[in-house]
């Protein structure tokens, strides 16, 4: 495992965008631009991508340990820090993502169970595949 797969499950797990990545890794006094870090998460193949290399990934978690738990003098709880970030991003989708219409919402029927049906024959029969090979023993 690479240290850009480590970079990517981690910024997939704690649901970070690139601009908080930045923001965090100006705790620790380490500037790096959005272009820089997305060509971290490109495809192998791909002409822009680059290898993260263990100077960033050590900057990061240290970062990190910064952003979720504080400092001695100001900690935090790491579940509350976590929680904002989804609280975040559902408030960012919300507002953005749907548009507006002047319909009314439609009420949902309530569900009729059905009566039961009789045994249902099978779709597939048997089939007797003939590949050459003879099962029976002589």
């Amino acid at each position: 495992m690479t240290n850009n797969d480590i970079f990517k499950k981690l910024r997939v797990a704690l649901q970070l965008r690139d601009d908080q990545i930045v923001e965090i890794l100006e705790l620790v006094d380490f500037r790096i631009s959005k272009g820089e870090l997305g060509n971290f998460f490109r495809d192998e193949k791909h002409p822009k991508y680059m290898e993260c290399g263990d100077q960033v990934l050590r900057n990061f978690l240290n970062a990190l340990v910064i952003h979720l738990r504080g400092t001695k003098e100001n900690p935090k709880n790491p579940l509350d820090v976590i929680k904002s970030h989804k609280d975040f991003k559902s408030t960012d989708n919300n507002t953005e993502s749907k548009p507006k219409t002047d319909k009314p919402k439609e009420t949902k029927k309530p569900f009729n169970k059905k009566k039961p049906v009789a045994k249902k024959q099978p779709i597939v029969e048997k089939v007797r595949f003939k590949n050459g090979k003879n099962k029976s023993k002589d």
